[in-house]
Order: C-alpha cells, then sequence, then structure tokens
C-alpha cells in the first residue's frame, strides 16, 4: 500500500474539511446522493464526464470518513445504495453555501480567468483589487 512520505497534518478544522468534501467531485457526488441518486450505476450515468474509478475511489474515501456508509441489499441482483451518515449529512448546508457562492460570482470568476489566461494585465478591476 501507498504511504505518503509527508504525514497530513489534520490538527487544523479546515484542513480536515478540505481532506474531507474538498477535491473536485466529492461535493458533486454528495449532492447526488442527497438528491436520491445513490446506486453506483446512477452516480456513474449522473456524472457521465467523470472516470467510474474515480468515483468509486471518492465514495470509498467518503465512506471511510464516515461521511457515507454503503447497504448492500439481499437481492439478485446485488443492489448497492449509499446513504449519509448523521455527520455526513451536517456537510450539506456547507456544501449548500458554497454553491450559492459559486452561482453568485461564476461569472466573475470566468471573466477574469478568461482574461488572465489570454495574457491580460486588467484582468481584475482596480475596485476589487483594494484589500477588506
Amino acid at each position: 500500500m501507498y504511504e505518503k512520505k509527508i504525514p497530513e497534518m489534520l490538527d487544523c478544522g479546515l484542513a480536515v474539511a478540505i481532506k474531507v468534501i474538498g477535491g473536485k467531485w466529492k461535493a458533486w457526488i454528495m449532492d447526488c446522493i442527497r438528491r436520491g441518486v445513490r446506486r453506483p450505476s446512477a452516480i456513474h450515468r449522473e456524472m457521465q464526464e467523470v472516470n467510474p474509478r474515480i468515483i468509486n475511489l471518492h465514495l470509498k474515501e467518503l465512506e471511510e470518513y464516515g461521511m457515507i456508509y454503503k447497504e448492500i441489499y439481499a437481492e439478485v441482483p446485488a443492489r448497492v445504495e449509499y446513504h449519509f451518515t448523521t455527520v455526513g449529512q451536517s456537510v450539506l448546508p456547507v456544501i449548500d453555501v458554497l454553491e450559492e457562492w459559486g452561482n453568485t460570482h461564476k461569472e466573475y470568476i470566468h471573466r477574469n480567468n478568461a482574461a488572465y489566461t489570454a495574457g491580460s494585465c486588467e484582468f481584475l478591476p482596480e475596485e476589487l483589487r483594494k484589500h477588506a
């Protein structure tokens, strides 16, 4: 098994939160489960642009962190569904706030990212350069 050379510093609450829900796809996976998309195959269909192996890896990590649990039904063929634990349910308002922030600022982010990528020196308007 792979052993990290640099130990993770998870003493800070922000580091713990980012470790658990950070990454490119975890919040999206959690949103799928919240909306009732609970079977792995359904999550794969919902997130077609993501490699199923990556989705499965994130599901496993969320399960290891105690955010979700896997329910296996005694059926043929076997049926598996993911559900939130109490702690997993408690992080959903945080994801909601992140989504709201993203929706509020997405045009600004796209516009500035495009200008920055194009090499423009004026990608950030003067009024936004001021420190809060």
